[in-house]
């Protein structure tokens, strides 16, 4: 798929149809490609495509709002969701973009293969649901699915949901994914379980910011995070309460925005759970107000900024919670 790939981009470049292709090169390690801009034919030689290429490049797209000239960007599955949700709130220009959908059978978490002994990565090959990892001390031959992120173990779709020209077979929904199975665990544990439970993992937080800056649905030019009359701009929180406030405000900022691509929980250094939060608000609004998919349809209004006549009323939802 990789030379595919350069090939079309570089087609593309050559006749002018794009001015840049946005995709990925070798990080500081093989387990870690780093998005990146191509601009000439000759630069994506350093161009990667692999297992390992889990970045969601939606957001990257923002960049190039005001910029002159098409941007060819290769979208998974699960970034065409996100491209769509963008589209939708004025972030990108669909006619500046440039879509090519790559299918997506899952991508492989570095954690879970260093779970299985791999040490000193190199670098990995795929063949069918085998995957051989290179590394330092040999190579390991390892089920691929059994080495996938949760994100892709629980995948609401194998479906490009938006796109030019498609490499390959585009993929199906997956509506029996199971991606609430750990949110219904957390719903039948009591008030304190749950609270020991969140305050278990937020406790985790150095405040970083990866999860923010990595997020599509956190697109502000200027976080409120980073005001620096807040008094918690660019700082580790320093107790509980602001652990707390900075993922809670967070989640309700993407709440019927979050496309649930689980970048934030992926990128995260702590290993914090916190995709965990993001779907049970999607949950919530699928039981209260209906099946909703944000960034299924672009230009679609989510259900907290869309008033019907058989919106669920607030009462229902009290009992709701109250009988949690």
């Amino acid at each position: 798929m990789q030379e595919v790939m350069k090939k079309r981009a570089s087609e593309l470049l050559a006749d002018g149809t794009v001015v840049r292709v946005l995709g990925w090169k070798n990080g500081e390690f093989a387990y870690d490609p780093t998005p990146a801009v191509f601009q000439t034919v000759e630069s994506l030689e350093a161009f990667v495509y692999n297992d390992f290429c889990a970045s969601n490049l939606s957001k990257y797209l923002i960049k190039f709002l005001r910029q002159e000239g098409k941007t060819l960007v290769f979208l998974k599955p699960c970034d065409s969701y996100s491209f769509n949700q963008l589209l939708t709130e004025h972030r990108v220009i669909r006619e500046n973009v440039y879509i090519i959908g790559v299918p997506c059978d899952g991508k492989v978490a570095e954690d879970k293969l260093r779970e299985k002994g791999a040490e000193g990565i190199l670098g990995i090959e795929t063949e069918g649901d085998q995957i051989k990892v290179k590394t330092l001390y040999g190579d390991l031959d390892l089920n691929k699915k059994e080495c996938l992120g949760e994100r892709c173990l629980s995948c609401k779709s194998h479906q490009v949901v938006v796109f030019d020209e498609m490499l390959g077979e585009n993929g199906e929904e997956n509506p029996d994914c199971g991606r609430f199975d750990m949110v219904e665990k957390l719903e039948a544990m009591t008030p304190e379980q749950r609270f020991e439970f969140w305050r278990g993992e937020l406790s985790k937080c150095i405040r970083c910011n990866a999860c923010r800056n990595i997020c599509p649905a956190c697109s502000c030019e200027k976080c409120v995070f980073d005001n620096p009359a807040s008094g918690i701009s660019q700082k580790a929180a320093a107790d509980s309460f602001e652990e707390n406030m900075f993922h809670i405000i967070r989640a309700f900022h993407v709440a019927g925005r979050c496309t649930d691509c689980g970048e934030c929980s992926r990128v995260c250094p702590q290993h914090i759970l916190l995709h965990l939060l993001n779907r049970k608000f999607i949950k919530e609004m699928n039981e209260c107000y209906g099946e909703y998919q944000a960034g299924a349809e672009a230009g679609s209004r989510a259900p907290l900024v869309n008033f019907t006549m058989d919106d669920c009323e607030p009462s229902i939802i009290y009992t709701k919670e109250a009988g949690k």
